[in-house]
C-alpha cells in the first residue's frame, strides 16, 4: 500500500457526488481541498467525523478550503446521510475503492485484533498546485476535523 506524504503530487480522480455529478480534483485547481476518506455512511465514527467537519465548515470556508468526504457508499446512501445530519459538503462515491487505493486509504488494517482489508480512515490537504500539504492515516474520528483545521490555521 502506497502512503502519500507532504510534497507528493495528489493522484487525480473523478468521482460522482451524492447528486450524480462528476467531481474531479482538477475542479479545485488554485484552491485547497480537504479529502477525507471514511468507511461508511451513518456509522458511529463516520457520523461523528462528518458532523464535526460540518460544524467547522464555516471556518474551512473562511480559509477558502473545500471539504470533500469519500467513501465506497453509493450516491443514494450519501443523499440519505447528508439529509439525516444536515451535511453541507459533497460526499463522493468510490465503490471500486480505486481512488482510496491510490491514496493509500484502502488496504490491510487491524480490526479488533484481526488483519482485514478495508478503508483506512485517512485525510489529505491538497494545495493549490495539486500537491499534498498534509496527510493523516489511521486517524481517530472524534476531534479530527478540528486537528485538520488547526493545521491550516496560521
Amino acid at each position: 500500500m502506497a502512503r502519500l506524504e507532504a510534497g507528493m503530487k495528489a493522484p487525480a480522480f473523478t468521482l460522482m457526488n451524492q447528486s450524480g455529478k462528476k467531481v474531479s480534483l482538477k475542479d479545485f485547481a488554485d484552491t485547497r481541498v480537504v479529502l477525507y476518506f471514511y468507511p461508511a455512511d451513518d456509522t458511529p465514527g463516520c457520523t461523528k467525523e462528518a458532523c464535526q467537519f460540518n460544524e467547522q465548515l464555516g471556518a474551512f470556508k473562511n480559509l477558502r478550503v473545500t471539504v470533500l468526504g469519500i467513501s465506497p457508499d453509493a450516491a443514494m446512501d450519501h443523499v440519505a446521510f447528508r439529509k439525516k445530519f444536515s451535511l453541507n459538503f459533497d460526499l463522493l462515491s468510490d465503490p471500486d475503492k480505486k481512488v482510496m487505493t491510490e491514496y493509500g486509504a484502502f488496504g490491510e488494517k487491524m480490526n479488533y485484533g484481526k488483519k482485514i482489508l478495508g478503508v483506512i480512515r485517512s485525510t489529505f490537504v491538497v494545495g493549490p498546485t495539486g500537491t499534498i500539504e498534509h496527510a493523516w492515516y489511521a486517524v481517530h474520528a472524534d476531534g479530527h476535523a478540528g486537528r485538520v483545521l488547526g493545521a491550516l490555521t496560521p
